[in-house]
């Protein structure tokens, strides 16, 4: 062991064993409780940010923690490779998106090696190989066959620079999640799954999720919406039809002043046949405003129009209702429904746009304190008693909902609805980089899935007419552009193929299944290892996926299990959402007033007796504006290099100070003054473990009999263990954890080490911290196992376990101080009280030279902890 400690002589040595000998392979082992470990699968878009770096960190530490409990541990890695991203970089730098994503990977791969990941590199999934999707698109085919597929057209969220269909859940105030352009309502042939068959199942699985974050499982409740009202029919006047609303809230019935429907609904295209305003209405909202998603409505201009001559019948007071063509309600393709009520005393977004057109609003609901409410300034939107509701007058707003809802079903104008805000998944994208979707079309129209033995169907060569393209970053890349491709056969007749491609979110949704038995070459899943691995024990990615790729997750899930692939029904027992990383972020203003993010390590800096920055410079002297700590991204140029972190500082240390510096599921602040700090700890522990084994080896004392400082030694060492395994195992609290190591280093400093017996302690000490750092730090662990003399690799080391013998404490250690000043050390009996312990102090007889022509005036003291003797 050498004296002094260097991560960069020792961690890529120990990574090649690792690599050599196939460490960390998983195999199944019916004598072992398994461990399935997993953080969510990467894009290669060329370089691992923090984020990736904690994410797989924390992974890491809860795979080799597991693994020393002596489980069989699984913990693979791949890569989510098709997608927009890897398609566009491919376009600009005039080349195969295949090519790019590979080389991006081989980068990434080895950056995560760096890291000392404790990976199983012989299932590596990389999604856009043909034998991986084969077994997706297989799976699709089995779903067209089952009814769970089908295809319309349908009115989606079309994102006019990518120029493909965005899913609900893709859609983010009104902008494409990806590139932030305003999204368009499009009306496309289109391939759907049929999610809303398990949307009871999605919902109520929820409560199995125990180990679930429940923020997450809040997101995806709302995301699903169910709720339970009451399909009401208005009868109209001057038309031949009815109308039919969901409504969920009846005790504000009897204030409702108008009705409103979409610009997609049969009676407003039949209307806008003779009608030109309308019509031009129609069309301009349209082009310009309809949304299909309830979140984005608020986003927008509300506009509307009255149909002339035509009202609806309110069904209790048989007055007439206005009805008026808005761009707000949801469409009718999206809910099957596309009207509503309006409500403008007791709903603020009906107020407003009534306000906006001058309508009618009837108050119908009592504050609680019986006052009416002042509807001209906002709408009441709380609970109260109803008043100006003829027969319903006096109910309270939870009575009145359910008697309005029973009369309304008494009189056969009504029937109970339960609905549900998700919709079926949209999983057809006009992409070029994508999974083919295995679908042909007969020459007499007839739609087929690709036969077995045809799969999987393969995406064509990139042509050169658009690769070498760069005059634009969206131009066409669909498969339509292919027009050989396209033409295939059916059992001897000419067909064509379908020209879209997955979401890329198909291929993210059943990895974690493949992984189980990457290899498998004849279904889709090896049942065996499937079931005997599946569910995941430990899942881990950020919270920014709750609904998009976990809801999928857990759909793809029970698709495959009623398919007979999995037995669980759920992918997951236990989910940890981890916080961003925050960095430092720069900016100065340009010429014509863009703010240019400049990389935080080419400023110098100047702060305040604080720590705060006062003053940033760029390396041309440039004035910078400090934005504070933002979440690191390319936009702000704030990610900080892993590669460069680890040349210089270890990978260790990187580690340490990722799982150091805060609670996981809280925000991380990238300082490196914390890496510096994480190094200056570890060269405390090698320096430690150095000095310890140069006084030479340890002799096996049976029968030792330790003094109360070694005995109290002991009680610190093994109360470690205790809240260490509590904090990674049950809390997941593992900057705590490290912080109890950390002050269990501190006081080895400072004990004793002359005598066998203190030595003797000090090596079981040194043994526990060892294994305590591995999974957090393993490549230092490794080293200082082995100068300890540790049996075998500690790899295959079993973790520490509390000696209850030795945390049976009846002494504790007081510091004794004089006048404020720490001068002596004692263990006295739990719980003495002050005149116990200053006796005590007497007998041993070592405060008296500071007593020497001095008047004790005061002795302060604190149970257990401190004695603090004030002399004069």
């Amino acid at each position: 062991m050498r004296k002094l400690y260097s991560p960069s002589e020792i961690e890529g040595i120990i990574q090649k064993y690792w690599h050599k000998n196939k460490t960390f392979s998983a195999t199944e082992d019916s004598s072992k409780e398994k461990y399935y470990c997993l953080s969510m699968i990467p894009y290669p878009s060329g370089n691992l940010h923090m984020g990736h770096v904690r994410n797989y960190t924390i992974g890491d530490v809860i795979s080799r923690y597991q693994r020393m409990l002596g489980k069989n541990v699984l913990q693979p890695i791949g890569w989510d490779a098709f997608g927009l991203p890897a398609e566009h970089a491919a376009i600009i730098n005039n080349t195969d998106p295949e090519i790019w994503t590979k080389s991006n990977i081989y980068y990434m791969k080895s950056q995560l090696q760096s890291l000392g990941f404790a990976y199983d590199w012989s299932r590596e999934i990389i999604t856009c190989q043909p034998q991986y999707y084969r077994w997706e698109q297989w799976f699709f085919t089995i779903l067209y066959k089952k009814g769970l597929v089908y295809k319309k057209t349908s009115s989606v969220n079309w994102c006019p620079y990518h120029k493909t269909v965005l899913a609900n859940e893709q859609v983010v105030n009104n902008c494409c999640w990806r590139c932030h352009v305003r999204v368009k309502y499009k009306k496309i042939p289109q391939w759907f799954i049929k999610i809303t068959n398990y949307a009871d199942q999605l919902l109520y699985g929820l409560d199995q999720l125990k180990n679930w974050p429940k923020q997450v499982k809040i997101m995806q409740k709302n995301w699903i919406g169910r709720s339970e009202g009451i399909n009401v029919t208005f009868n109209t006047v001057n038309c031949d039809d009815t109308l039919t609303i969901y409504i969920t809230q009846l005790d504000i019935f009897m204030g409702i002043t108008c009705l409103l429907v979409s610009i997609d609904h049969p009676i407003v295209l039949k209307i806008a046949e003779i009608d030109p305003n309308l019509a031009h209405f129609i069309q301009k909202c349209d082009h310009f405003d309809i949304k299909s998603s309830k979140e984005n409505i608020h986003f927008f201009e509300k506009k509307g129009m009255p149909i002339n001559n035509i009202y609806a019948i309110h069904p209790i007071t048989n007055s007439r209702l206005p009805i008026w063509v808005v761009n707000f309600v949801i469409p009718v393709e999206s809910d099957g429904i596309g009207a509503s009520i309006l409500v403008p005393a007791h709903n603020q977004q009906d107020w407003e746009f009534a306000y906006k057109y001058n309508l009618p609003i009837k108050p119908v609901i009592k504050n609680l304190d019986g006052t009416e409410p002042n509807v001209i300034v906002k709408a009441m939107t709380g609970d109260g008693i109803l008043f100006n509701s003829g027969e319903f007058n006096g109910l309270s707003s939870c009575m009145a909902s359910n008697i309005i809802a029973t009369a309304l079903i008494t009189r056969g104008i009504a029937q109970r609805k339960i609905h549900y805000r998700l919709k079926d998944w949209c999983i057809s994208r006009q992409r070029y980089w994508g999974v083919p979707i295995p679908m042909i079309t007969l020459e007499n129209g007839v739609v087929k899935p690709v036969l077995f033995d045809q799969l999987p169907v393969i995406l064509p060569k990139k042509i050169a007419s658009i690769q070498n393209n760069r005059s634009s970053k969206h131009i066409d890349s669909s498969l339509k552009m292919y027009s050989d491709w396209t033409l295939t056969t059916y059992k001897g007749q000419a067909a064509i193929r379908d020209t879209d491609t997955f979401d890329t979110f198909m291929e993210s949704s059943w990895y974690y299944a493949r992984y189980t038995c990457p290899h498998y070459s004849k279904a889709m899943l090896d049942t065996h290892s499937a079931n005997y691995w599946l569910p995941i024990d430990q899942y881990i990615g950020g919270i920014e996926h709750a609904i998009m790729h976990l809801l999928y997750f857990r759909f793809y899930h029970k698709l495959m299990r009623d398919e007979g692939l999995v037995c669980s029904d759920e992918p997951a027992i236990r989910l940890l959402c981890q916080g961003m990383v925050l960095s430092d972020s720069f900016y100065y203003l340009s010429a014509n007033n863009q703010r240019m993010w400049v990389d935080p390590t080419h400023v110098k800096i100047k702060r305040d007796k604080m720590g705060h920055i006062i003053k940033a410079v760029d390396r041309n002297g440039r004035d910078l504006i400090y934005a504070g700590m933002c979440k690191m991204s390319k936009s702000k140029n704030n990610g900080i290099d892993p590669n460069i972190i680890i040349e210089k500082y270890g990978a260790d240390a990187v580690r340490f100070f990722i799982m150091f510096a805060a609670p996981v599921e809280a925000a991380l602040e990238w300082k490196e003054s914390g890496l510096e700090g994480s190094q200056r700890f570890l060269r405390r522990v090698w320096s430690l473990v150095y000095q310890h084994i140069q006084n030479g080896p340890v002799h096996t004392l049976h029968g030792l009999m330790l003094n109360y400082e070694q005995q109290f030694i002991r009680y610190n060492i093994h109360k470690t263990i205790e809240k260490v395994t509590d904090d990674i195992d049950r809390r997941q609290s593992f900057n705590t954890a490290l912080a109890a190591i950390m002050k269990l280093v501190n006081e080895l400093y400072g004990a004793p080490k002359k005598s066998m017996q203190d030595r003797v302690v000090l090596q079981e000490a040194l043994l526990v911290i060892v294994r305590l750092l591995y999974p957090f730090t393993p490549h230092i662990s490794f080293i200082l196992w082995k100068a300890l003399g540790g049996l075998e690799d500690i790899d295959y080391a079993t973790w520490p376990t509390v000696d209850a013998q030795a945390i049976i404490n009846d002494r504790t250690l007081i510091i004794v101080q004089i006048n404020g000043k720490m001068r002596h050390k004692i263990y006295v009996p739990l719980n003495s009280d002050k005149n116990v312990v200053y006796k005590l102090l007497e007998a041993e007889n070592v405060l008296n030279k500071y007593f020497i022509g001095k008047k004790i005036n005061n002795i302060i003291y604190v149970p257990n902890r401190v004695i603090n003797i004030i002399i004069q």
